[in-house]
């Protein structure tokens, strides 16, 4: 019998957020975009129209001053420059998160077991050829080629070990509550491993605080477009756009704006601006796309700005991490529940460990302190999903110790049982080989290559 993490990694969710980002700490929700991520790229953006109206991954622009800010261009995880050590070493920070959130997680089902004497004969971290490994107390542990995933192994159905069959220790005849707390052990260790990050997050660095302004932030202007042509500037912000006052904050403002552009191609559009301490008109006439809409060709987001709270007490410091555990959790659970209802639209954001991996080293680009959210939200995701009633996730055995609790203690003929396990072994390993491949043919510098 094994239990593994690997399945679960296949299925980590890359969709949405609304990026509720609250003003801490008047209202419990968390300051970062729902799921494991904000969507890549606005639903209006397109390089075609001329716009890059994109989300960041975790943080604008103002949230971090003195980090690089880092964005999406496509609904393709970026690439690295493997020659670059700054690259090179993000990556390696992104694997290494990943890598300790797969230790806590079979970690929390190896001590469930050994602190209930049920038997294991098996530690794993990663897959593949061994690379190093050893024995102690009747345990192998080793470190395999591959460290996208884990597991935790029991003698239960293996033919060479010398347990009787019948050892009350073995951790298939143990009671039903003993082997629940084995299965769901894992997930346990995940949640608590991602409520102490953000509570290290909170006495080290501090919560970012989000204020948000009137208007839309213009951060970039293409050289020769529209926007440049008739004297729309880098830093400007655009406070009306034919004489409807925007919203202040908020996505909401950006695709008013893209609305009325690419409603207005070669017509002219008047927009309200504010430079520094003066607000005055630009009148912009939108250059004509090939599908008729117009693009002026700038970068917007929302005129919002970020500091970072950091609480006087130890009372402080538990209030704080609970507002941004609970904000963060309810944000995956409602991006995994929008993933369901609309699988259709939001297939292609389930990601793999390569994206996983790509989408974190993005993050400790940008800024270190952006690891802390990183594993946490992903601890989250992993907890989530593993619980999900599904063969080869932690849910799908525990489904099964439920029907045999409902069933008076009566298992399921093993042989529907394996079958069941089995197949979804199967689909899980099909997935997970096609999210690799995806995911790494999306790399930027892959992308060049082909």
């Amino acid at each position: 019998m094994v239990i593994s993490l690997s399945s679960s990694l296949s299925f980590i969710n890359l969709t949405n957020s609304k990026s509720p980002i609250s003003e801490f700490p008047s209202k419990p929700r968390t300051h970062l975009p729902k799921s494991l991520s904000s969507t890549v790229c606005c639903s209006f953006s397109s390089s075609d129209l001329g716009f890059q109206c994109k989300e960041p991954f975790f943080f604008q622009k103002g949230r971090y001053p003195h980090g690089r800010r880092f964005e999406f261009t496509s609904c393709a995880i970026p690439g690295f420059d493997y020659g670059n050590f700054e690259s090179a070493q993000s990556v390696l920070e992104a694997a290494a998160v990943l890598t300790a959130i797969i230790v806590v997680h079979e970690s929390g089902h190896f001590l469930a077991a050994y602190l209930q004497g049920i038997h294991v004969s098996k530690f794993a971290v990663g897959f593949g050829p061994i690379l190093v490994k050893f024995n102690a107390n009747n345990v192998e542990y080793s470190l395999r080629a591959f460290p996208l995933g884990g597991f935790v192994g029991f003698p239960d159905n293996d033919p060479d070990s010398d347990i009787p069959v019948d050892d009350k220790n073995l951790l298939k005849n143990r009671p039903i509550l003993d082997r629940a707390i084995v299965v769901s052990a894992g997930v346990v260790a995940n949640i608590i491993f991602a409520y102490l990050i953000i509570f290290t997050q909170v006495l080290s660095v501090g919560l970012p605080v989000q204020e948000a302004y009137p208007g839309v932030l213009v951060p970039e202007v293409r050289p020769f477009s529209a926007a440049s042509r008739d004297g729309l500037l880098p830093g400007d912000v655009i406070l009306e756009v034919n004489g409807i006052e925007l919203p202040k904050g908020g996505p909401n403002g950006v695709s008013e704006i893209v609305d009325v552009i690419k409603q207005n191609a070669k017509r002219n559009v008047v927009l309200k601006v504010e430079r520094g301490q003066q607000d005055f008109e630009i009148g912009i006439i939108p250059d004509e796309n090939y599908d008729g809409t117009g693009k002026i060709g700038v970068q917007l987001s929302p005129n919002v700005r970020f500091t970072k709270v950091k609480p006087k007490s130890i009372p402080d410091a538990f209030n704080y991490t609970g507002r941004e555990f609970w904000g963060l959790s309810s944000n995956v659970l409602d991006s995994l529940k929008q993933t369901f209802l609309n699988f259709s639209q939001t297939a292609g954001k389930v990601a793999g460990p390569v994206a996983i991996i790509a989408v974190g080293a993005e993050v400790a680009r940008s800024n270190v302190d952006g690891l802390y959210q990183f594993a946490a939200l992903l601890n989250l995701n992993l907890a989530i999903i593993n619980l999900l009633p599904l063969p080869a996730l932690d849910g799908g055995t525990l489904a099964f110790i439920l029907i045999e609790a409902a069933r008076g203690g009566r298992k399921l003929p093993l042989e529907v049982e394996q079958g069941i396990m089995s197949s979804g072994i199967t689909v899980v390993i099909f997935v997970g080989l096609f999210l690799i491949v995806r995911d790494t043919l999306n790399l930027d510098f892959i992308k060049d290559m082909l």
